[in-house]
């Protein structure tokens, strides 16, 4: 048999072995588009804007439904209800971590985010008490967070009112509460190990979207709490708590320059409740409905991590007359939920009453997921709930946002819309109040 022959009986074999595969493994899956054989649906999906594609597939095939991302099956669940009943009603069974192959090559299965099992409970209950130890939600890391956003005022003195990319400057801000929770220090804006430390970040984001190498361990450890365990968790609060928070701090400048009426009445409010004179504090956010409200609009509207981070089933589980077995890939529509039109009329629509009653006092909704929910919502909520808080009024406080054009012709449609929400690129300037 000669080697052009044998390759076309292996490259035969191996496309057949795919078909029977994908069709005995869709038996009892829900259903979903036909998959090529080998790529499954990737030809499918806009990769640039996948919420559109799942929003495209849900109108067929029902709030939950089947994807092939290569060979392996992917259940996604659309819409608030399909959600809920798996995230929250059955929070265990879907509490797993579904494969990253990036990020398994990058964390081996250690910290927080990308872990499973005995390791992901350990971490995640040692990484809430720490946070907790440090003062998570009590006045200490409320004091870290309005430090850093009077130093983050202060740096944004020194552009004098001149045009200015927020990009890096809202990156630091952060940053720098991460450091002063695991490092008990902040660091200057300008300090060069403070500016590597953020290139190196940065490098990393880039490192995980291709193949590399790691170093592979030699033997098991019996205890959770090794040092290469306690890095990645560390690791972890920075990646999640940095990129995510300067994202939003980011697109919620731009959202507001964009709704100038919007940034008025948020001002006044902050006028009567906090005034000059003082730091926000999150004391104050009870009694600013409206402020509460833009910023929970703000999240909605952007819906940060569309797709969320992908959950797996942690057993053969029956979920709505289908059998999705041990392992499989779970991903859940978080932007369905945000821009839910039976909860949120207008849904593509910016505003704050989605979030205000008749009487203007802030209406909560269990619609509101920006940070998934059930077992594996986001370790940080609290932190980032405070940060985004205190940041903005910080801001608001001592500066009026100006564009570089007329609001009208700023855009605020991302730029990316795939794992995460990129806003587009712009200047502004900070004018002191």
């Amino acid at each position: 048999m000669g080697p052009v022959v044998a390759l076309v009986l292996g490259l035969s074999c191996l496309l057949l072995f795919s078909i029977w595969r994908q069709n005995s493994g869709r038996r009892k899956l829900p259903p979903g588009p036909t998959p090529f054989p080998i790529i499954g649906n990737i030809l499918q999906i806009d990769m640039k804007d996948i919420t559109k594609s799942l929003t495209k597939f849900s109108k067929v095939y029902g709030p939950v439904f089947t994807l092939y991302l290569g060979m392996q099956p992917t259940v996604v669940l659309y819409g608030y209800e399909a959600v809920k009943e798996a995230l929250i009603d059955h929070g265990e069974e879907f509490s797993g971590r579904g494969r990253l192959p990036w990020a398994e090559k990058a964390t081996r299965g250690l910290g927080i985010a990308f872990s499973n099992g005995h390791t992901w409970r350990e971490m995640r209950s040692f990484s809430l008490m720490t946070l907790r130890n440090f003062g998570m939600g009590k006045r200490s890391i409320e004091e870290r967070v309005q430090e850093e956003a009077r130093c983050l005022v202060e740096e944004l003195r020194k552009t004098k009112g001149s045009p200015c990319d927020p990009t890096f400057i809202l990156a630091c801000a952060p940053c720098n509460v991460i450091c002063s929770i695991v490092f008990q220090n902040r660091f200057d804006y300008k300090d060069q190990e403070f500016l590597n430390w953020i290139e190196k970040m940065r490098e990393n984001v880039k490192i995980l979207s291709s193949p590399w190498i790691q170093e592979q361990e030699n033997h098991k450890e019996s205890s959770e709490f090794t040092n290469e365990n306690l890095t990645m968790v560390a690791s972890d609060l920075f990646g999640a708590g940095t990129e995510t928070m300067s994202t939003t701090l980011r697109y919620s400048l731009l959202l507001l320059m964009k709704h100038p009426h919007v940034t008025a009445k948020v001002k006044e409010e902050i006028d009567r409740v906090i005034g000059r004179h003082r730091s926000p504090c999150m004391q104050d956010r009870s009694q600013m409905p409206y402020t509460d409200a833009v910023l929970h609009e703000i999240q909605r509207y952007i819906g940060l991590l569309p797709m969320n981070l992908p959950h797996a089933v942690t057993r053969d589980i029956k979920f709505r007359d289908y059998i999705i077995p041990k392992g499989t890939t779970i991903l859940t529509s978080l932007t369905s939920v945000l821009h839910d039109p039976k909860e949120f009329p207008n849904p593509d629509k910016f505003d704050p009453g989605h979030f205000l009653d008749e009487s203007g006092n802030f209406k909560k909704s269990n619609y509101f997921m920006p940070f998934s929910a059930g077992k594996r919502i986001c370790a940080g909520e609290g932190l980032a709930r405070m940060e985004l808080f205190l940041f903005l009024t910080t801001i608001l406080q001592n500066f009026n946002l100006k564009p570089l054009v007329d609001s009208q012709d700023l855009h605020t449609t991302p730029v990316l819309n795939g794992f995460i929400s990129v806003p587009p690129s712009y200047q502004l300037r900070f004018i002191p109040v």
